[in-house]
């Protein structure tokens, strides 16, 4: 039957996301493979609340078809939002709301990407990402991370002999999968190199909220004077992802287009949930909500870095975030991951996390780790982490061995 499937369905049929996860770890099982918010945190009560609250408030309506930009109340209060947590000056009408982040990245990428069409990500970068962007083909070129970011001068060099790049990717706030923070100097310059060179800047920051040291930066759509910079973000992280609320801050001229792309796929955001997040903001302080979630994460981070730095062979290297869900280990280049992962950490150490190369546009690293430390306890961080140290050290002499032989 593959003659019958259009020519993005067979260049994207290798799913990513599905080689994230695998084998079966039981009951006593460990997962730094996951990338949720803790579910402890969930509002449920006040939600219920909130969906009670939009249903008395706006009666039949709510039942009704809506808006295809998403309920006008809802982005009126996200233009505050904006400018309070990420000093962004905007207007409801350059506000478009999407089923989640994910779908936000799929619609961008419809809109952009034509097959052959050249891009810029990070390597490595978000996998939901590479995997939306799959579907359209496009000529993938990477950009190494730096401790505060994108390494700029590898960046511009490729704009210097790539004048067809279109578009650029980043998860500058506790970056997916590395934790790393791309600083305030990289922002600016970022947006210049935009203006210079004319291409697109799709900012991803699912994450800038969770910050649990340091001080908090601008996004790099604040500093966006022309209209290059898209902002995503989302609900999902920091009230509870199966509300599948996301938000576009655009140029009009981009929202209008995206508008008309979500009305073909799906019409709109269902109203109902976008109405009761509406009333839950209205109603409860978000802020607040996300100062209480801070300190367990803060203390889970802390755990993490303590039991690697206990316990880490010295060959490994990984990251030391401020905010976020995860740390990015690199190992040893003869190392690979996968295998270490299928043959020990599932069957015997009962552990699982991601293994680097799906964070690559190419799939050509094989010595990467992400650790996620929101979803588990400071018990479990120690004992598995402990266990994922002693298997990365036993499987490190092993390769010594074979290579003095």
């Amino acid at each position: 039957m593959g003659d019958i499937f259009a020519d993005r369905v067979v260049v994207g049929s290798e799913d990513r996301l599905a080689e994230m996860f695998g084998g079966d770890l039981g009951n006593e099982g460990i997962k730094f493979s996951a990338g949720n918010p803790n579910a402890q945190f969930f509002p449920v009560t006040e939600m219920k609340q909130a969906f009670n609250h939009a249903i008395e408030a706006y009666g039949n309506q709510m039942f009704e078809y809506q808006t295809v930009s998403g309920f006008s109340q809802l982005r009126r209060q996200l233009t505050t939002w904006a400018e309070q947590t990420a000093q962004i000056s905007t207007t409801p009408a350059n506000i478009l709301l999407t089923q989640g982040g994910q779908q936000a990245l799929d619609l961008i990428g419809k809109l952009l990407l034509n097959a052959g069409d050249e891009i810029v990500v990070e390597a490595p970068t978000y996998v939901g990402a590479l995997s939306a962007f799959d579907q359209y083909d496009p000529r993938y070129y990477d950009v190494a991370l730096e401790p505060d970011g994108l390494n700029l001068t590898q960046l511009e060099h490729l704009l210097q002999h790539h004048p067809g790049i279109k578009l650029l990717y980043t998860v500058p706030d506790f970056h997916n999968p590395t934790g790393v923070t791309m600083s305030l100097a990289k922002r600016k310059r970022l947006v210049t190199l935009a203006e210079k060179y004319d291409f697109l800047i799709l900012e991803d920051t699912p994450y800038r909220d969770l910050r649990y040291k340091g001080k908090q930066l601008p996004a790099i759509k604040s500093f966006d004077r022309q209209g290059h910079v898209l902002f995503v973000s989302s609900f999902s992280k920091i009230l509870m992802p199966g509300l599948r609320v996301g938000w576009v801050v655009a140029d009009q001229a981009i929202i209008q287009r995206l508008r008309k792309l979500k009305t073909s796929s799906d019409l709109e955001t269902p109203g109902l949930v976008l109405a009761a997040l509406e009333q839950y903001m209205e109603h409860n302080d978000l802020k607040k909500h996300i100062a209480g979630m801070l300190p367990t994460y803060r203390s889970r981070l802390e755990a993490m870095l303590a039991v690697l730095d206990e316990t880490m062979p010295a060959e490994v290297e990984y990251t030391r975030p401020e905010g976020g869900f995860f740390i990015w280990l690199t190992l040893p280049d003869a190392i690979n991951v996968q295998k270490l992962l299928n043959e020990t950490c599932i069957p015997e150490d009962k552990i699982s996390f991601v293994p680097g190369k799906v964070f690559y546009a190419h799939k050509d690293q094989q010595n990467g780790i992400r650790l996620n430390f929101s979803g588990v306890s400071e018990e479990q961080i120690k004992l598995g982490i402990t266990k994922l140290s002693n298997s990365l050290r036993q499987a490190i002499m092993l390769k010594k061995v074979k290579i003095a032989l």
